[in-house]
């Protein structure tokens, strides 16, 4: 555990002080801004027609402007967790080190978790925004947050599977859009799909997931297949180090 804090550590200082952080942060910040103005305009322009929706609900998962960015950042995000190391050549020096192929996994699996959460936290404002001029359900506010931490612990451990598997980080990106596309696009077909196939969408379904977090409803069903997606990439993650170590 003290070995995985110890490269938790140091991924989030490598992260923060490269450019890239700043240019993902700022962008992130940019869109999310535009996005709420965007929702909050169409809410207030069609308060009748939007029944029990609002700006926050919308925004947590209630349009595609909450998903199509994630396809793009989280990819961004996660491909140089190990697939930089390796273009550099100090994947060997740390596989090298007295610290198991576990810690090193889940010291950079922690770490993208961190800039996870350092994404959603500014958008806090905007809830407290909406407070200052109606009424704000904090409870599906937090639930809605929840969603989003959930969500992102299976985002970040497929974007760091593909990171592992890749031998570089445009690779690794490249690979870490395809899953999450296709993961997004499964899900629309609880919308277009009948019978059991329905079902197995709305399961798999984004869409689905935080509609019911903005709604203040944690479903345990969706709990289930985030941390079980999450702990199956983290697993096969350190296996391909292992894999690798051992070839």
């Amino acid at each position: 555990m003290r070995s995985a804090w110890v490269v938790m550590k140091r991924e989030l200082a490598s992260f923060f002080v490269s450019p890239l952080a700043y240019v993902v942060l700022t962008s992130w910040l940019i869109f999310t801004g535009v996005t709420f103005w965007i929702l909050t305009e169409f809410y207030a322009r069609n308060a009748v027609t939007s029944g029990a929706d609002t700006p926050l609900s919308g925004f947590f998962g209630g349009s595609a402007l909450f998903f199509i960015p994630l396809l793009v950042f989280v990819p961004v995000l996660t491909m140089r967790l190990v697939a930089a190391e390796r273009q550099s050549g100090t994947l060997e020096g740390l596989m090298t080190a007295p610290i198991s192929e576990g810690s090193i996994i889940w010291g950079k699996y922690g770490g993208a978790l961190v800039m996870w959460g350092v994404l959603w936290a500014p958008t806090i404002i905007y809830a407290w925004i909406i407070s200052q001029h109606g009424n704000v359900d904090w409870g599906a506010v937090a639930s809605s947050y929840f969603g989003v931490f959930c969500l992102g612990a299976y985002f970040m451990a497929i974007g760091l599977l593909m990171s592992t598997i890749a031998p570089t980080q445009i690779i690794a990106a490249v690979l870490s859009f395809v899953a999450l596309g296709v993961l997004f696009t499964v899900g629309i077909g609880e919308f277009v799909l009948d019978g059991t196939l329905r079902e197995v969408c709305a399961y798999l379904s984004m869409w689905g997931h935080m509609h019911r977090f903005a709604k203040g409803v944690v479903d345990s069903r969706y709990l289930v297949f985030d941390f079980s997606v999450a702990l199956l990439a983290v697993g096969l993650s350190i296996a391909v180090l292992k894999a690798g170590r051992h070839a």
